[in-house]
């Protein structure tokens, strides 16, 4: 028994009729009546808005369809094949909208938009250049696509700072400040900043031992420079953990051969000394040591306890010593002063006149009978030596 259906295909639409699972043809926009088989009949519709022509049936694939029937679905569908060295780059209407990897197989609806697939082979080449990197980089549409972040690895390598490309392990060249882009299929890709700046290390809460066996807590902070960024990268790995492992080596062992007393009295040989053993060792592998300070020496608690008395006691033997200087210096200013007056007395009349200056300035009232020389005669008398 034979029915006729009627499909509706609509203007953004186009139908493919199969029949027993054989491709027919293609249904373009409007009505169709379509012959029925015991159900063995059947209308795929697709909306070629989309551009992209994707098929949800896995029995027969569209490279499959486009293959068989290429000159059936020729009109209606253009397809892009990329190998195993190539990538693609998809454009809408002039837009950049999508980035194919290797192996891409894309069929697209012809007349909808303008398509174009720029291939690219990436065989050798794996450098993208600067207007793909600005098309690409960080923020556009085409960047956030799943597909362009396998398929590109996108750096910016900052002022101050270089970068180190390898290509599958090997280092290939030094990226100077700006952005990059590399292709990442069939091949692993990294890059290695490295900050020119001067930087601080800091090598806090060490203990160690004196020479004397007493146990202190030091802080050393230093500050360098990487010279040669691919000697240092390449030598050491973790440079920065090398300088600090470095830097603590050469604080334990100039500790270690001095006395509490001679690191107390000349911190800056310390410094010295550290800062001349690490400059040698680090210069071998491209970096400069700038500056190389101990900014704390701890003590113990009882040692401390301790050393405040030692310089308690001889902050007070100085200030004996001053003081009895001083007693010394005015005793012989006053010797020296009597055996002036004892041989000139208009001398000694002055300091008698000096005496009672200071004497009638401590009194309320003074009442004086005789004269200024009686006072003088009455109130201060000498006696003369050897009677």
């Amino acid at each position: 028994m034979i029915i006729w259906k009627c499909v509706d295909i609509a203007d953004n639409e186009r139908a493919f009729l199969f029949r027993r699972n054989r491709f027919i043809r293609v249904l373009e926009p409007g009505r169709h009546r379509v012959m029925q088989l015991a159900g063995k009949t059947r209308v795929e519709t697709y909306d070629i808005s989309d551009v992209l022509f994707e098929r949800s049936n896995t029995q027969l694939s569209a490279k499959f369809l486009l293959n068989t029937h290429a000159e059936k679905l020729e009109p209606y569908l253009e397809a892009y094949e990329l190998n195993d060295t190539q990538v693609g780059l998809l454009y809408r209407d002039g837009h950049l909208v999508e980035v194919l990897n290797p192996g891409t197989f894309l069929p697209v609806w012809k007349g909808v938009e303008k398509v174009r697939v720029d291939i690219i082979d990436i065989s050798e080449d794996y450098i993208l250049d600067e207007k793909l990197v600005s098309l690409l980089g960080r923020g556009s549409k085409a960047s956030k696509s799943a597909a362009a972040t396998s398929a590109i690895h996108y750096v910016e390598v900052p002022d101050e700072h270089l970068g180190l490309l390898t290509v599958n392990g090997k280092l290939e060249q030094q990226l100077r400040p700006g952005s990059y882009g590399f292709w990442k299929c069939n091949r692993s890709i990294g890059v290695q900043l490295v900050d020119l700046r001067l930087q601080t290390v800091e090598v806090s809460g060490q203990e160690i031992l004196t020479k004397d066996r007493v146990s202190l807590r030091i802080n050393l902070s230093a500050s360098y420079r990487v010279l040669d960024p691919e000697k240092a990268v390449l030598q050491l790995g973790n440079y920065a953990a090398f300088i600090y492992r470095e830097l603590q080596l050469r604080l334990r062992e100039a500790v270690g051969t001095q006395s509490l007393d001679e690191l107390l009295e000349d911190k800056d040989s310390l410094n010295l000394g550290i800062a001349r053993d690490a400059r040698e060792k680090l210069a071998q592998y491209g970096i400069e040591i700038v500056t190389v300070g101990v900014k704390d020496i701890i003590l113990p608690g009882d040692m401390k306890q301790i050393l405040n008395q030692v310089v308690e006691a001889q902050k007070e033997s100085e200030a004996n010593l001053i003081k009895r200087r001083e007693e010394t210096q005015a005793m012989r200013s006053l010797h020296n002063t009597a055996k002036m007056m004892e041989n000139n007395p208009v001398l000694m009349r002055l300091k008698e006149l000096e005496a009672l200056e200071r004497v009638t300035a401590r009194i309320d009232k003074i009442s004086v009978y005789g004269g200024l020389e009686g006072v003088l005669n009455n109130l201060v008398k000498l006696k003369p030596s050897g009677s």
